[in-house]
């Protein structure tokens, strides 16, 4: 099948409900992709599964894209070991509530990639059983690949390569650059006041 046929056949495979259809990029390593409501998520992975043409059987990978007020992609990619070909699924939940039901009775190895995407990107899985921190402590606050997740490790430590060798003791060289994911000063935190105006730091 070609990568059209695959995303033509899932849609098929769940009409009456509209999904849409594409291919991704990369070249050669490029997968018919569909964009599935998340109401239609078990469903579609189910299909893809079962069906005797898609025969995607082997689970790869699942995770998210933040995509801001969007809100979240929950994206899976699954792979059929008769077939040769990929499948994208990709379902889009609002950032306020974000949760679809899981996908382990479907495919058991999605359990901890649900674990690590509930982790990083507070999506709630329906009816996982165990969604507990599978890679941060449990007094970790946040989840840190949400985009407004602020690094602040990046604030406490000195960024890396700051200046240049000589230059720390001279005072001089470069002006001092923030680190990728760490704000402007004022843009995080409590803003510090002068003895002037009567507030405290």
């Amino acid at each position: 099948m070609t990568l059209d046929e695959v995303g033509q056949r899932m849609a098929a495979l769940l009409a009456p409900v509209e999904v849409t259809t594409s291919v991704s990029g990369g070249q050669a390593y490029a997968r018919a992709t569909v964009d599935v409501p998340a109401e239609s998520w078990t469903d579609a992975l189910r299909a893809a599964r079962d069906d005797a043409e898609l025969a995607c059987d082997f689970f790869d990978w699942l995770s998210a894209v933040d995509e801001l007020a969007a809100g979240f992609d929950v994206v899976v990619h699954l792979w059929s070991s008769t077939r040769r070909h990929g499948l994208l699924l990709r379902t889009r939940v609002p950032r306020a509530a974000p949760r679809v039901t899981s996908v382990v009775d479907i495919f058991p190895g999605a359990a901890w990639h649900e674990r690590e995407t509930h982790e990083m990107f507070g999506i709630d899985f329906v009816n996982h059983v165990d969604l507990k921190p599978l890679l941060l402590p449990p007094e970790f606050e946040g989840h840190p690949l949400r985009k407004e997740f602020v690094l602040a490790s990046r604030v406490a430590k000195p960024w890396p390569g700051a200046k240049e060798p000589g230059e720390a003791k001279a005072g001089g060289g470069r002006r001092p650059m923030r680190p990728p994911g760490v704000p402007a000063p004022g843009e995080w935190g409590p803003a510090p006041t002068s003895p002037e105006s009567g507030g405290t730091a």
